[in-house]
């Protein structure tokens, strides 16, 4: 199993990193220890000053497939969630400064908590799907999947030019804008329209 994460998926998000918007999806990688077990706290990790949080739309892929054509593309998945790609602001700065990946500040034990529920495609419209963040007691993130600049299927079809897509794969989608520090103690709650899946304390 592998975890596909989209960068600068949405424009505002983008200009906020003050970053190009890209002409084609850009896609990093996280290996599958990013994931968090299920009831598990988020410890804050000891290399980083600056974690920042990602909220995302996550599809999980149901089929092989490889060179989907964009029109095949929603056969490919049937459910949904919702995660948190975590990311080590102040290491990504470094890396960026030196040319170097940005590995050591996205795809950390545990950067991909991920909620434990799937929701089914069928149920939502994921053209037009509201999601949050809650940070706190107060929204941090809010987003709407129609304004992604490339759509689910598109990413799909686009990643799958470059890997097989296997069963059980993630794809974390992109973050909106409002992304933002956490701190031990903080309590972050993560909701697609007005249900929660996400529940997470940093300890």
């Amino acid at each position: 199993m592998k975890i596909i994460c989209i960068g600068r998926n949405y424009a505002n998000h983008a200009k906020e990193m003050k970053a190009a918007i890209p002409k084609v999806p850009m896609f990093f990688m996280k290996p599958d220890t990013a994931l968090l077990p299920k009831r598990t706290p988020f410890y804050y990790p000891n290399f980083t000053n600056d974690l920042h949080f990602e909220c995302e739309i996550v599809i999980r892929i149901c089929k092989l497939g490889k060179n989907i054509d964009a029109k095949f593309a929603h056969e490919y998945y049937q459910e949904f969630s919702l995660g948190i790609d975590f990311t080590a602001r102040d290491l990504q700065a470094q890396c960026k400064e030196k040319g170097h990946p940005w590995e050591i500040a996205k795809a950390f034990e545990y950067s991909a908590p991920l909620a434990e529920k799937f929701l089914n495609k069928k149920d939502y419209n994921l053209n037009q799907l509201k999601f949050s963040l809650v940070k706190n007691g107060e929204i941090v993130q809010e987003g709407n999947t129609k304004d992604m600049l490339f759509s689910i299927d598109k990413l799909i079809s686009y990643t799958s030019q470059f890997m097989t897509l296997k069963i059980g794969d993630l794809i974390f989608t992109g973050t909106p804008e409002g992304v933002g520090p956490v701190h031990i103690g903080d309590h972050l709650e993560g909701y697609i329209e007005n249900q929660k899946l996400l529940d997470l304390k940093i300890k």
